[in-house]
């Protein structure tokens, strides 16, 4: 089956969100694992930095142990032993795999471009994040590294083609918008700036086969196995 609207990259990356969600417990090294196994060709995670200054994947940054306490406040060895860091998730899976991270805490941005270099992957390390502006220092910090802006329609006080234009000035090299709000008008607008198109929260076929026949770029679903199986559908 061939794309109503041909994507910059083909096939899309099928990002696990949070590693299988949907069938292991999230952001462990199991739940990766099972994405890769699945038929995901990328991983997603949150990325935290800790007190001694190791890079750990958890969603919402906090240790949940009582006294509940903030990741950034918690030395590596005294976070609940579910939560990996990235280092441990390279030794697991590998490093072929691009993996999506959205960075909540700013000061993540050093250490984690640092173990990608060292690991060679940092042309697979795509970093998350809904401010431009930050967005921008990170792209003179790091020329080489892999920057999306995650963001929402009506965060774009002046209009996507605005965005899109700002996002190539600035070399950002994607976007991403939740799943229901993409359309092919807007996948065929930002790929005319040479934007890439991500598309998060597709759960179900339907979503994720309309995403890939607007021509989106890469999709994050809690379901590896169907992100598979759709994908497979438009595999020449």
């Amino acid at each position: 089956m061939s794309t109503r609207i041909p994507a910059l990259w083909q096939p899309p990356v099928l990002f696990a969100h949070r590693g299988a969600k949907a069938h292991a417990p999230e952001n462990t090294i199991e739940a990766f694992d099972l994405a890769v196994r699945l038929g995901a060709t990328g991983l997603e995670t949150d990325a935290w930095l800790t007190r001694d200054g190791q890079v750990v994947l958890d969603h919402d940054g906090w240790q949940r142990r009582f006294p509940r306490r903030w990741i950034a406040d918690v030395e590596r060895d005294r976070l609940n032993a579910h939560i990996p860091t990235l280092v441990e998730l390279y030794a697991a899976v590998g490093t072929a795999h691009p993996i999506s991270v959205d960075l909540k805490n700013p000061d993540t941005f050093g250490p984690i471009v640092a173990i990608a270099r060292e690991h060679e992957a940092l042309d697979r390390l795509w970093i998350c994040h809904p401010e431009l502006s930050l967005l921008q220092e990170w792209r003179d910090r790091a020329p080489d590294a892999r920057l999306v802006n995650s963001t929402a329609l009506e965060r774009l006080e002046r209009g996507p083609e605005r965005r899109a234009a700002e996002l190539a000035a600035a070399r950002i090299d994607a976007v991403n918008l939740r799943q229901n709000q993409w359309s092919g008008g807007l996948t065929t607008l930002f790929h005319r700036f040479d934007v890439l198109c991500f598309g998060w929260d597709a759960q179900h076929e339907r979503q994720l086969a309309s995403l890939i026949d607007m021509g989106i770029d890469a999709v994050y679903s809690d379901y590896s196995d169907r992100m598979a199986a759709v994908a497979s559908e438009y595999a020449d």
